[in-house]
């Protein structure tokens, strides 16, 4: 009886065991490959849990996660000819875990991969563009081109490229100062150009106010003397009016303000006998007045 009980335990537990190596688990952020005898057979990129034939199928599991790649800086020349140190960095999936397996092994395989395919893309790419263009302009764009390219080649090798950018585009250092002279001088040449152009702007918008001034000036002056001769005209007017209604009366008042205005204080008239000015006056004879 104890023979038989120990013997169904050792049955149990060498089904424990198979079953055990029969099983494995796939987690959500991985995927796998069966292999049969060193033969890849089949990739698994479904979570949960799966059967292999143990002793025989092994598992090899891989990232399903986005994944970084940073290269080392590398030298690229420009289309104007500048030498660029480039240092960029590249995301990648594992998109067919089979192929993957088949083409490159692992990760390690899969960056050296990258490397050369990235920095191909890349160099004939900034090839294609001037410094600045790179450091300023359309670079977004460069790595735009850059990742799709590199992403059509990457396929063959199961791989997705998600994204290429670059950290830094630095000058060589024995290039920086000499490059920096350049564009100093290219700049003072542009800002001259720009304040030249100004004051030619400035001597066309000066003489544009000062012929607008001119005009304006000579019209009012037309009419300020035009609307002074038609005030003469219409006080004249109301002069010959006024003494046509009664001559006596405004010879008179014109006398009167003549006096008001020539007898101020210590003042000296000279005058002849029977000057008529003095008529309203009562005076018959012409003295010294005060």
């Amino acid at each position: 009886m104890k023979g038989k009980s120990f013997a169904l335990i050792l049955v149990l537990l060498a089904v424990l065991f198979l079953v055990s190596q029969s099983l494995f688990m796939v987690d959500q952020t991985e995927q796998a490959i069966v292999i049969q005898l060193g033969k890849p057979l089949e990739g698994i990129s479904k979570a949960g849990i799966h059967w292999k034939i143990p002793f025989i199928q092994d598992v090899i599991l891989f990232e399903k996660r986005i994944l970084l790649y940073d290269s080392d800086p590398t030298e690229i020349l420009t289309k104007d000819k500048k030498n660029l140190l480039v240092d960029n960095y590249a995301k990648w999936q594992i998109r067919e875990p089979l192929t993957f397996y088949k083409s490159v092994r692992n990760e390690a395989g899969a960056q050296l991969r990258l490397d050369d395919i990235v920095y191909a893309q890349l160099r004939v790419e900034l090839g294609r563009h001037t410094m600045e263009d790179i450091v300023s302009t359309t670079r977004n764009d460069i790595m735009t081109v850059v990742t799709k390219k590199s992403d059509e080649l990457a396929r063959a090798y199961g791989i997705d490229v998600v994204d290429v950018r670059i950290k830094r585009a630095d000058l060589p250092e024995q290039n920086e100062k000499s490059v920096f002279e350049r564009m100093r001088a290219e700049r003072e040449r542009q800002a001259k150009q720009y304040r030249s152009e100004g004051e030619e702007e400035s001597l066309k918008i000066r003489a544009a106010a000062d012929r607008d001034r001119e005009i304006i000036l000579a019209k009012a002056y037309e009419e300020a003397e035009k609307m002074k001769g038609e005030g003469d005209s219409q006080s004249i007017r109301i002069y010959g009016e006024a003494y046509g209604q009664d001559p006596e009366f405004f010879e008179f008042y014109r006398t009167m303000e003549a006096y008001r205005k020539a007898l101020k204080t210590e003042t000296t008239l000279v005058a002849t006998p029977g000057e008529d000015f003095f008529r309203y006056l009562g005076v018959r004879s012409a003295k010294p007045a005060r």
